[in-house]
C-alpha cells in the first residue's frame, strides 16, 4: 500500500474498497475557519454546491437516521420523518452524532459508519453524473455515482432537501 494510499485510507474508503464499488478520492486544505464545511469543499474542489451532499445524523422517534442532502440547501425534518415513517425528526446532538457513526462532524460519511443506519438520501442526487460526499475527514471528499451512494448504503430516496 503506498503512502499516499495510507494516508488517504478511513472507514469510508475501506467499506467501499471491500464493496468493490468504485469511487475518486479529492483532498483538499481544510480551513478550521470556514463556516460550512459543505460550502467549503465545493469551493476547495471547484464543484457547484448542489453536488456536494451533507451527511447529518437525526433522531426519529428515538432512533438514529442519516440524511445525505445537497450542501446548496437545508434538510426539511419534516420530510425526512415522513420518508422514514416516523412522527417526528430532531437533529442529533454533534456528541451523538460523533459517538454513532465514528466520525466528526464536518467528516462523516454515508459509509464505513460504526453501525449500519437507515439512510435516507435525497432525491436530487439523481440530477448530477457524480456526486461528492465526505470520505470519512475533514478536508477529503470522494466522488462517486449517485446509484452507487444509495446502492452500497442501502438508502431510500425521497425530497428530503429545502432549497436555499
Amino acid at each position: 500500500m503506498s503512502a499516499t494510499r495510507q494516508r488517504s485510507s478511513t472507514p469510508a474508503t475501506t467499506a467501499l474498497e471491500h464493496a468493490g464499488v468504485p469511487y475518486t478520492l479529492h483532498p483538499y486544505t481544510h480551513d478550521s475557519s470556514a463556516p460550512s464545511f459543505g460550502l467549503e469543499a465545493a469551493r476547495a474542489l471547484g464543484v457547484v454546491p448542489a453536488r456536494v451532499f451533507k451527511t447529518l445524523l437525526a433522531e426519529i422517534d428515538d432512533a438514529f437516521v442519516v440524511a445525505v442532502v445537497p450542501v446548496s440547501g437545508s434538510l426539511d425534518l419534516k420530510a425526512l420523518a415522513r420518508a422514514a415513517s416516523g412522527k417526528r425528526a430532531v437533529m442529533a446532538a454533534t456528541s451523538r452524532a460523533e459517538r454513532a457513526t465514528g466520525y466528526v462532524v464536518g467528516g462523516i460519511s454515508p459509509f464505513g459508519q460504526r453501525k449500519k443506519l437507515p439512510t435516507v438520501v435525497d432525491e436530487s442526487v439523481f440530477d448530477h453524473e457524480t456526486v461528492y460526499v465526505s470520505a470519512g475527514r475533514r478536508g477529503l471528499d470522494l466522488e462517486i455515482t449517485p446509484s452507487n451512494l444509495v446502492r452500497t448504503t442501502e438508502a431510500k430516496t425521497a425530497t428530503i432537501a429545502r432549497v436555499s
